[in-house]
């Protein structure tokens, strides 16, 4: 490889890093953007929280196929042969996923929430070895595990002891789902192309919800004011997020792009005091920032 080519590579992997963190801002501000439907909208029940969450997915998904079919209708053709690992990173990336993190956020501060969503990324490096044969476990990874731990404990930490609660399990169990999901579209990308891919699963997921969500009585009153600024929001920050996170995915390091992913916490926090006026300035958070992002660059380190 010339010095040329080798620079054009590494320009290449800072090159992912802006678009990295144009996502983490976006998915950041979805949490406490969320919470604002929930308000908009009069979301009380399970149902109605499953059902706003297959409106913004069936949504998102429907726009994407479309886009994906007049961008180049080709891009179908191995979704066929990859269909149900498509609708598996559905079921992890969207169905549970979502149903978790919805019903986690009824429960905890958004900002909360985003520090226990990168929890599943430390534990990527204990499952990575089961698909990746050459991303084995090692004692630094290790030692990103512990301070993961302890990170958690940091952040519930209060007066009266540690105070963990179901929101905050629900929150984590979501974050296993975001890891799975991605080992698993990796693998779906080298056949088909990652927007394709996303806008199907996105598609799957968001019917599957609705249907589930209207099942339970869930609900939603559709009005052209205020609220409805929110749900455009929601989804346009959804399908941009996703599409140009999956489109990094296929071409760069998992491992690196969970480093950066770590930002995505930090945005949510920042947006959740301005838009929800939470109060992210707890010594718990600090101290869980430090520990994870610690843990993070530890696990990853080469």
């Amino acid at each position: 490889m010339s010095k040329e080519t080798a620079s054009s590579g590494k320009m290449n992997k800072r090159a992912m890093i802006c678009p990295a963190l144009l996502v983490m801002f976006l998915w950041g501000s979805l949490f406490p953007a969320v919470k604002l439907g929930y308000q908009a909208y009069g979301i009380v029940t399970t149902g109605d929280i499953l059902f706003f969450a297959g409106v913004r997915f069936t949504i998102c998904g429907g726009i994407i196929c479309l886009y994906s079919l007049f961008r180049n209708k080709e891009s179908f053709r191995p979704v066929k042969q990859s269909i149900l690992p498509i609708l598996l990173s559905g079921l992890f990336a969207i169905i549970l996923h979502y149903s978790f993190t919805y019903a986690g956020l009824q429960l905890t501060d958004s900002s909360k929430t985003a520090i226990l969503k990168q929890v599943g990324t430390l534990f990527y490096v204990c499952f990575s070895a089961l698909f990746f044969k050459d991303d084995r476990l090692t004692v630094k990874k290790l030692a990103g595990v512990i301070l993961g731990f302890v990170g958690i404990i940091a952040i519930n930490i209060s007066s009266e002891g540690v105070a963990f609660q179901i929101g905050d399990a629900l929150i984590i169990a979501a974050s296993f789902c975001t890891v799975f999901s991605n080992v698993i579209s990796k693998k779906v990308f080298q056949k088909v192309e990652p927007i394709t891919a996303t806008g199907c699963s996105q598609l799957f997921g968001g019917i599957v919800l609705l249907s589930v969500g209207k099942a339970l009585g869930g609900r939603m009153t559709f009005a052209i004011n205020s609220s409805s600024v929110i749900m455009v929001y929601i989804c346009l920050a959804s399908i941009f997020g996703y599409c140009i996170w999956f489109t990094i995915v296929k071409n760069g390091e998992l491992s690196r792009l969970f480093i950066i992913k770590f930002a995505e916490p930090v945005f949510a926090s920042i947006c959740g005091a301005v838009l929800l006026g939470e109060d992210i300035f707890r010594i718990q958070y600090m101290i869980a920032f430090i520990l994870i992002a610690a843990g993070i660059y530890v696990s990853q380190r080469k």
